[in-house]
């Protein structure tokens, strides 16, 4: 059976070194989201071609959570699909959403990785972007009060670096604690994991996973309550 991994560039490290630890050696095909992200209607689009581009191809293991509902309505034309059951990457990277919700319960938090780290579209990056436009037009204490209303919701208090593995804390870290202090959060560090991953390139694949047979769509029921299969 021909397999591909169609995976999020933002995932790339963690990726590798779930395939070295598996000894995976399928074909990968990483999709750059950076314009897409936070629009998941293009990032449905963008998914869909890439789909739509594949030839040859009986299987696809999809290294991306529902981002937003983007999975919504895709096709998977003569392929089976197989993704994890969660919400995004960060759920993914913790090891379920379960862990997620008791981490966001400890406190409100913006989550970093590497491949977050070095995106042109964290929430740093937006920061620095937009302050120079804001304080032309609005002055310095005006433009720190709307870039923190709108992109720092007060709830927020941290901003967590989740260690998989598969990056350098050193290499990774200061940059995540100089972007902490910046937006004036507190840094924490917490134990992420490469086994959904794992799991994900070698199966099984019952429990966790949506699997959707060739010719078919991804619906709602697909991704909410307990996976079904077509």
């Amino acid at each position: 059976m021909n397999t591909v991994i169609i995976a999020c560039n933002v995932i790339k490290e963690e990726l590798n070194k779930a395939m070295a630890d598996t000894g995976c050696t399928h074909s990968v095909q990483l999709v750059d989201t950076q314009e897409t992200h936070v629009w998941p209607d293009k990032l449905k689009v963008q998914l869909q071609e890439v789909f739509d581009g594949l030839q040859g191809v009986d299987r696809v293991l999809l290294g991306f959570g529902y981002c937003g509902n983007a999975l919504l309505g895709l096709h998977t034309r003569n392929f089976e699909l197989i993704f994890p059951k969660v919400d995004d990457c960060i759920s993914l990277l913790l090891g379920s959403c379960a862990r997620r919700k008791e981490v966001a319960q400890e406190a409100q938090s913006y989550f970093m990785t590497k491949g977050w780290a070095d995106s042109p579209m964290n929430i740093w990056e937006s920061y620095q972007k937009e302050r120079p436009r804001l304080v032309a037009r609005w002055g310095e204490e005006r433009a720190e009060r709307l870039l923190r209303t709108t992109l720092i919701p007060e709830h927020y208090k941290r901003l967590v670096l989740i260690d998989t593995g598969a990056f350098s804390l050193e290499e990774v870290q200061p940059k995540t604690e100089a972007m902490a202090q910046g937006l004036s959060l507190r840094h924490e560090v917490i134990p992420g994991t490469t086994g959904y991953l794992r799991r994900l390139l070698q199966g099984p694949w019952e429990e966790g996973f949506v699997r959707i047979g060739p010719g078919k769509t991804v619906l709602f029921e697909h991704v909410v309550g307990e996976p079904i299969r077509q």
